[in-house]
């Protein structure tokens, strides 16, 4: 099993699975639970960096892994949540031992790297295929919404899907 192409992401030439990838493959390999725990709370003391662990279990295994955040980890919408983009992050890094994928999840990607990504969506770009009239008006609706400006002269219909999959997370996650 590996991880279905429409969960990768290119960005700057490297490729990045996103959670959403990971948690379909983890329970295609019979996840049985996932839980995090704060392990430290974003506060003055610590540069407002939350901490979380994230356990996750299968009939037989067992995997842990950290998460952190931070406002100069996170985009600037982001920063009221920190606790959730660790645990996100925790998360994420669990279920890539779970699904031994070892491409970097893009919820672990810090701030600037990511912004390169939600400013332009260039990036995206991989095929050639036109986005659908279903897909245009979903980022259009999402991105007004959201209040965010969209490139839509390269867009294909993966890095439409892509697109869409990342403006609903940031929406989730804000």
């Amino acid at each position: 099993m590996s991880v279905n192409e429409k969960f990768i992401i290119n960005l700057q030439g490297k490729q990045f699975v996103t959670y959403e990838g990971l948690l379909d493959l983890a329970h295609q390999k019979d996840l049985k639970s996932l839980e995090v725990e704060i392990i430290q709370m974003p506060t003055e003391e610590n540069n407002m960096t939350a901490v979380c662990m994230a356990i996750a279990t299968t009939e037989d295994s067992m995997f842990q892994d950290i998460g952190d955040a931070s406002p100069s980890s996170v985009n600037r919408a982001l920063v009221p949540h920190l606790i959730r983009m660790a645990s996100t992050r925790a998360k994420a890094r669990v279920l890539r031992d779970l699904t031994n994928v070892g491409m970097t999840a893009i919820e672990e990607m810090s701030d600037d790297k990511v912004d390169t990504v939600a400013e332009s969506y260039d990036e995206y770009v991989v095929s050639s295929d036109p986005p659908t009239e279903r897909q245009m008006e979903t980022i259009n609706k999402l991105a007004l919404s959201m209040n965010r400006e969209v490139n839509y002269e390269k867009l294909t219909k993966r890095s439409a899907a892509n697109i869409i999959s990342k403006l609903i997370e940031e929406k989730k996650n804000s």
